[in-house]
Parts: C-alpha cells; structure tokens; sequence
C-alpha cells in the first residue's frame, strides 16, 4: 500500500491500490499556512513598492525603466501565485493587509526620493532578508519531506510543486539583489543604517504576518 502527503488535506480518491494520504500534523499544517500567508502579503509589498519607487527613479535615470519594469513584472507574478495557492487551501490572509500596503508604499516613495542608490539599496534590504525567509521555508519543508520518505510515504504532487515554487520565486528575488547591487545600491548613504533599517523592519513584518 502506498501513501501520500497533501497539502490542503483532501481526501484521496478510490483506487484500485487502495492509496491514501498522509495527515498533515497540526504544526505541519499551521507552518503552511502561515508561510503562504506571509509570502502573499510580502510579493503584495514588493509590487506597492516598486510601483511607488518607479515614476522617481524613471524621472531621473529613464534608462532604468525596463530594470524597474522587469523587477516589477516578477514581483507581480508572485503575487498572483500566492493568491492563487491562498484561494486554493483557503488561507486566511494576513488581517494587516491595509498597514503594509501603506507602509510598503511610503517605503518606496522615500527611497526613490532619496535618489536611485537609496531605491536600489532598499531592493538590497528587502530581497536580502526575503531570499533568507524562503530559504528557510524550503529548508522546513524538505525537512517534512525527507521524514516522510523515511516513514515510507509518497509525497504529494502538491508539496513538491511547493518547493519547486518557492525555489524559483527565491532564485527571482535573490536576482533582484544583484540588480539592486550592480546599480549603486552600496553607495547609498548611510547605507548601513538605511538597509540595517529596512532589513529589521522586513523581519518584524514576516513574523506578524505569520501570525495575524
């Protein structure tokens, strides 16, 4: 008999094996819950912030303008995935939707105001700490996986299309961070307090949203 581990828990269907799936433990099932939940709420941040930041920094430096259109692009889309997968597994979203689309968009406009090299070293904040968070959501995840398989389970489609998700979402993100680091973001100044700034306000708003 062989067995398999879901996601959204549903049952399986009747086969002529008999296949069933694994449960989700309840700290299993709250972990993906809350990673999904967050991930939606920070690619809905990074969209408002480079909508915010683009009309400045595409004023003074227009041959930015497919950069910031392409990093825009990418954040977009995963946005609309983790709306997609939120719907799916009916995840509620964080309930301070409203206080980060404000934050994230003042967050934008400032550094753009401040000047390109603020703009792009806010892209090195954000994706440094968003590249770190995925990682460990990854990392989480295969851990489940590997304890599964030593139990003798066959994991689901669903999860392995999670991590394959994730993992391109993070390679994008990290992707970003070069940019940012190939167009000045280090010149910034001061470029320690504005990224040490942005980067602990990144991890304040992903434990909240894991947990509100």
């Amino acid at each position: 008999m062989s067995t398999t581990c879901s996601l959204s828990q549903t049952p399986s269907e009747p086969s002529s094996d008999t296949k069933k799936r694994k449960p989700l433990t309840r700290e299993q099932r709250d972990f993906l819950s809350s990673a999904l939940r967050v991930n939606q709420a920070g690619e809905l941040a990074a969209t408002l912030i480079y909508k915010a930041q683009t009309p400045l920094v595409v004023r003074q430096h227009p041959h930015l303008r497919p950069l910031m259109a392409h990093m825009y692009d990418q954040e977009a889309g995963h946005f609309a995935t983790f709306n997609d997968l939120i719907h799916k597994h009916r995840v509620r979203p964080t309930a301070l939707y409203p206080l980060w689309s404000v934050l994230a968009t003042g967050l934008g406009w400032s550094t753009a105001l401040m000047g390109r090299e603020a703009a792009m070293a806010c892209t090195e904040a954000v994706e440094t700490e968003i590249g770190d968070h995925y990682n460990n959501q990854i990392r989480e995840i295969l851990e489940m996986i590997t304890q599964w398989e030593a139990e003798g389970y066959q994991v689901s489609t669903e999860i392995g299309e999670l991590v394959q998700t994730l993992r391109r979402i993070r390679d994008e993100e990290l992707e970003h961070l070069d940019h940012a680091v190939e167009h000045d973001a280090k010149k910034a100044e001061p470029h320690w307090l504005l990224t040490g700034v942005i980067r602990a306000g990144c991890r304040g708003a992903i434990w909240v949203s894991e947990r509100v």
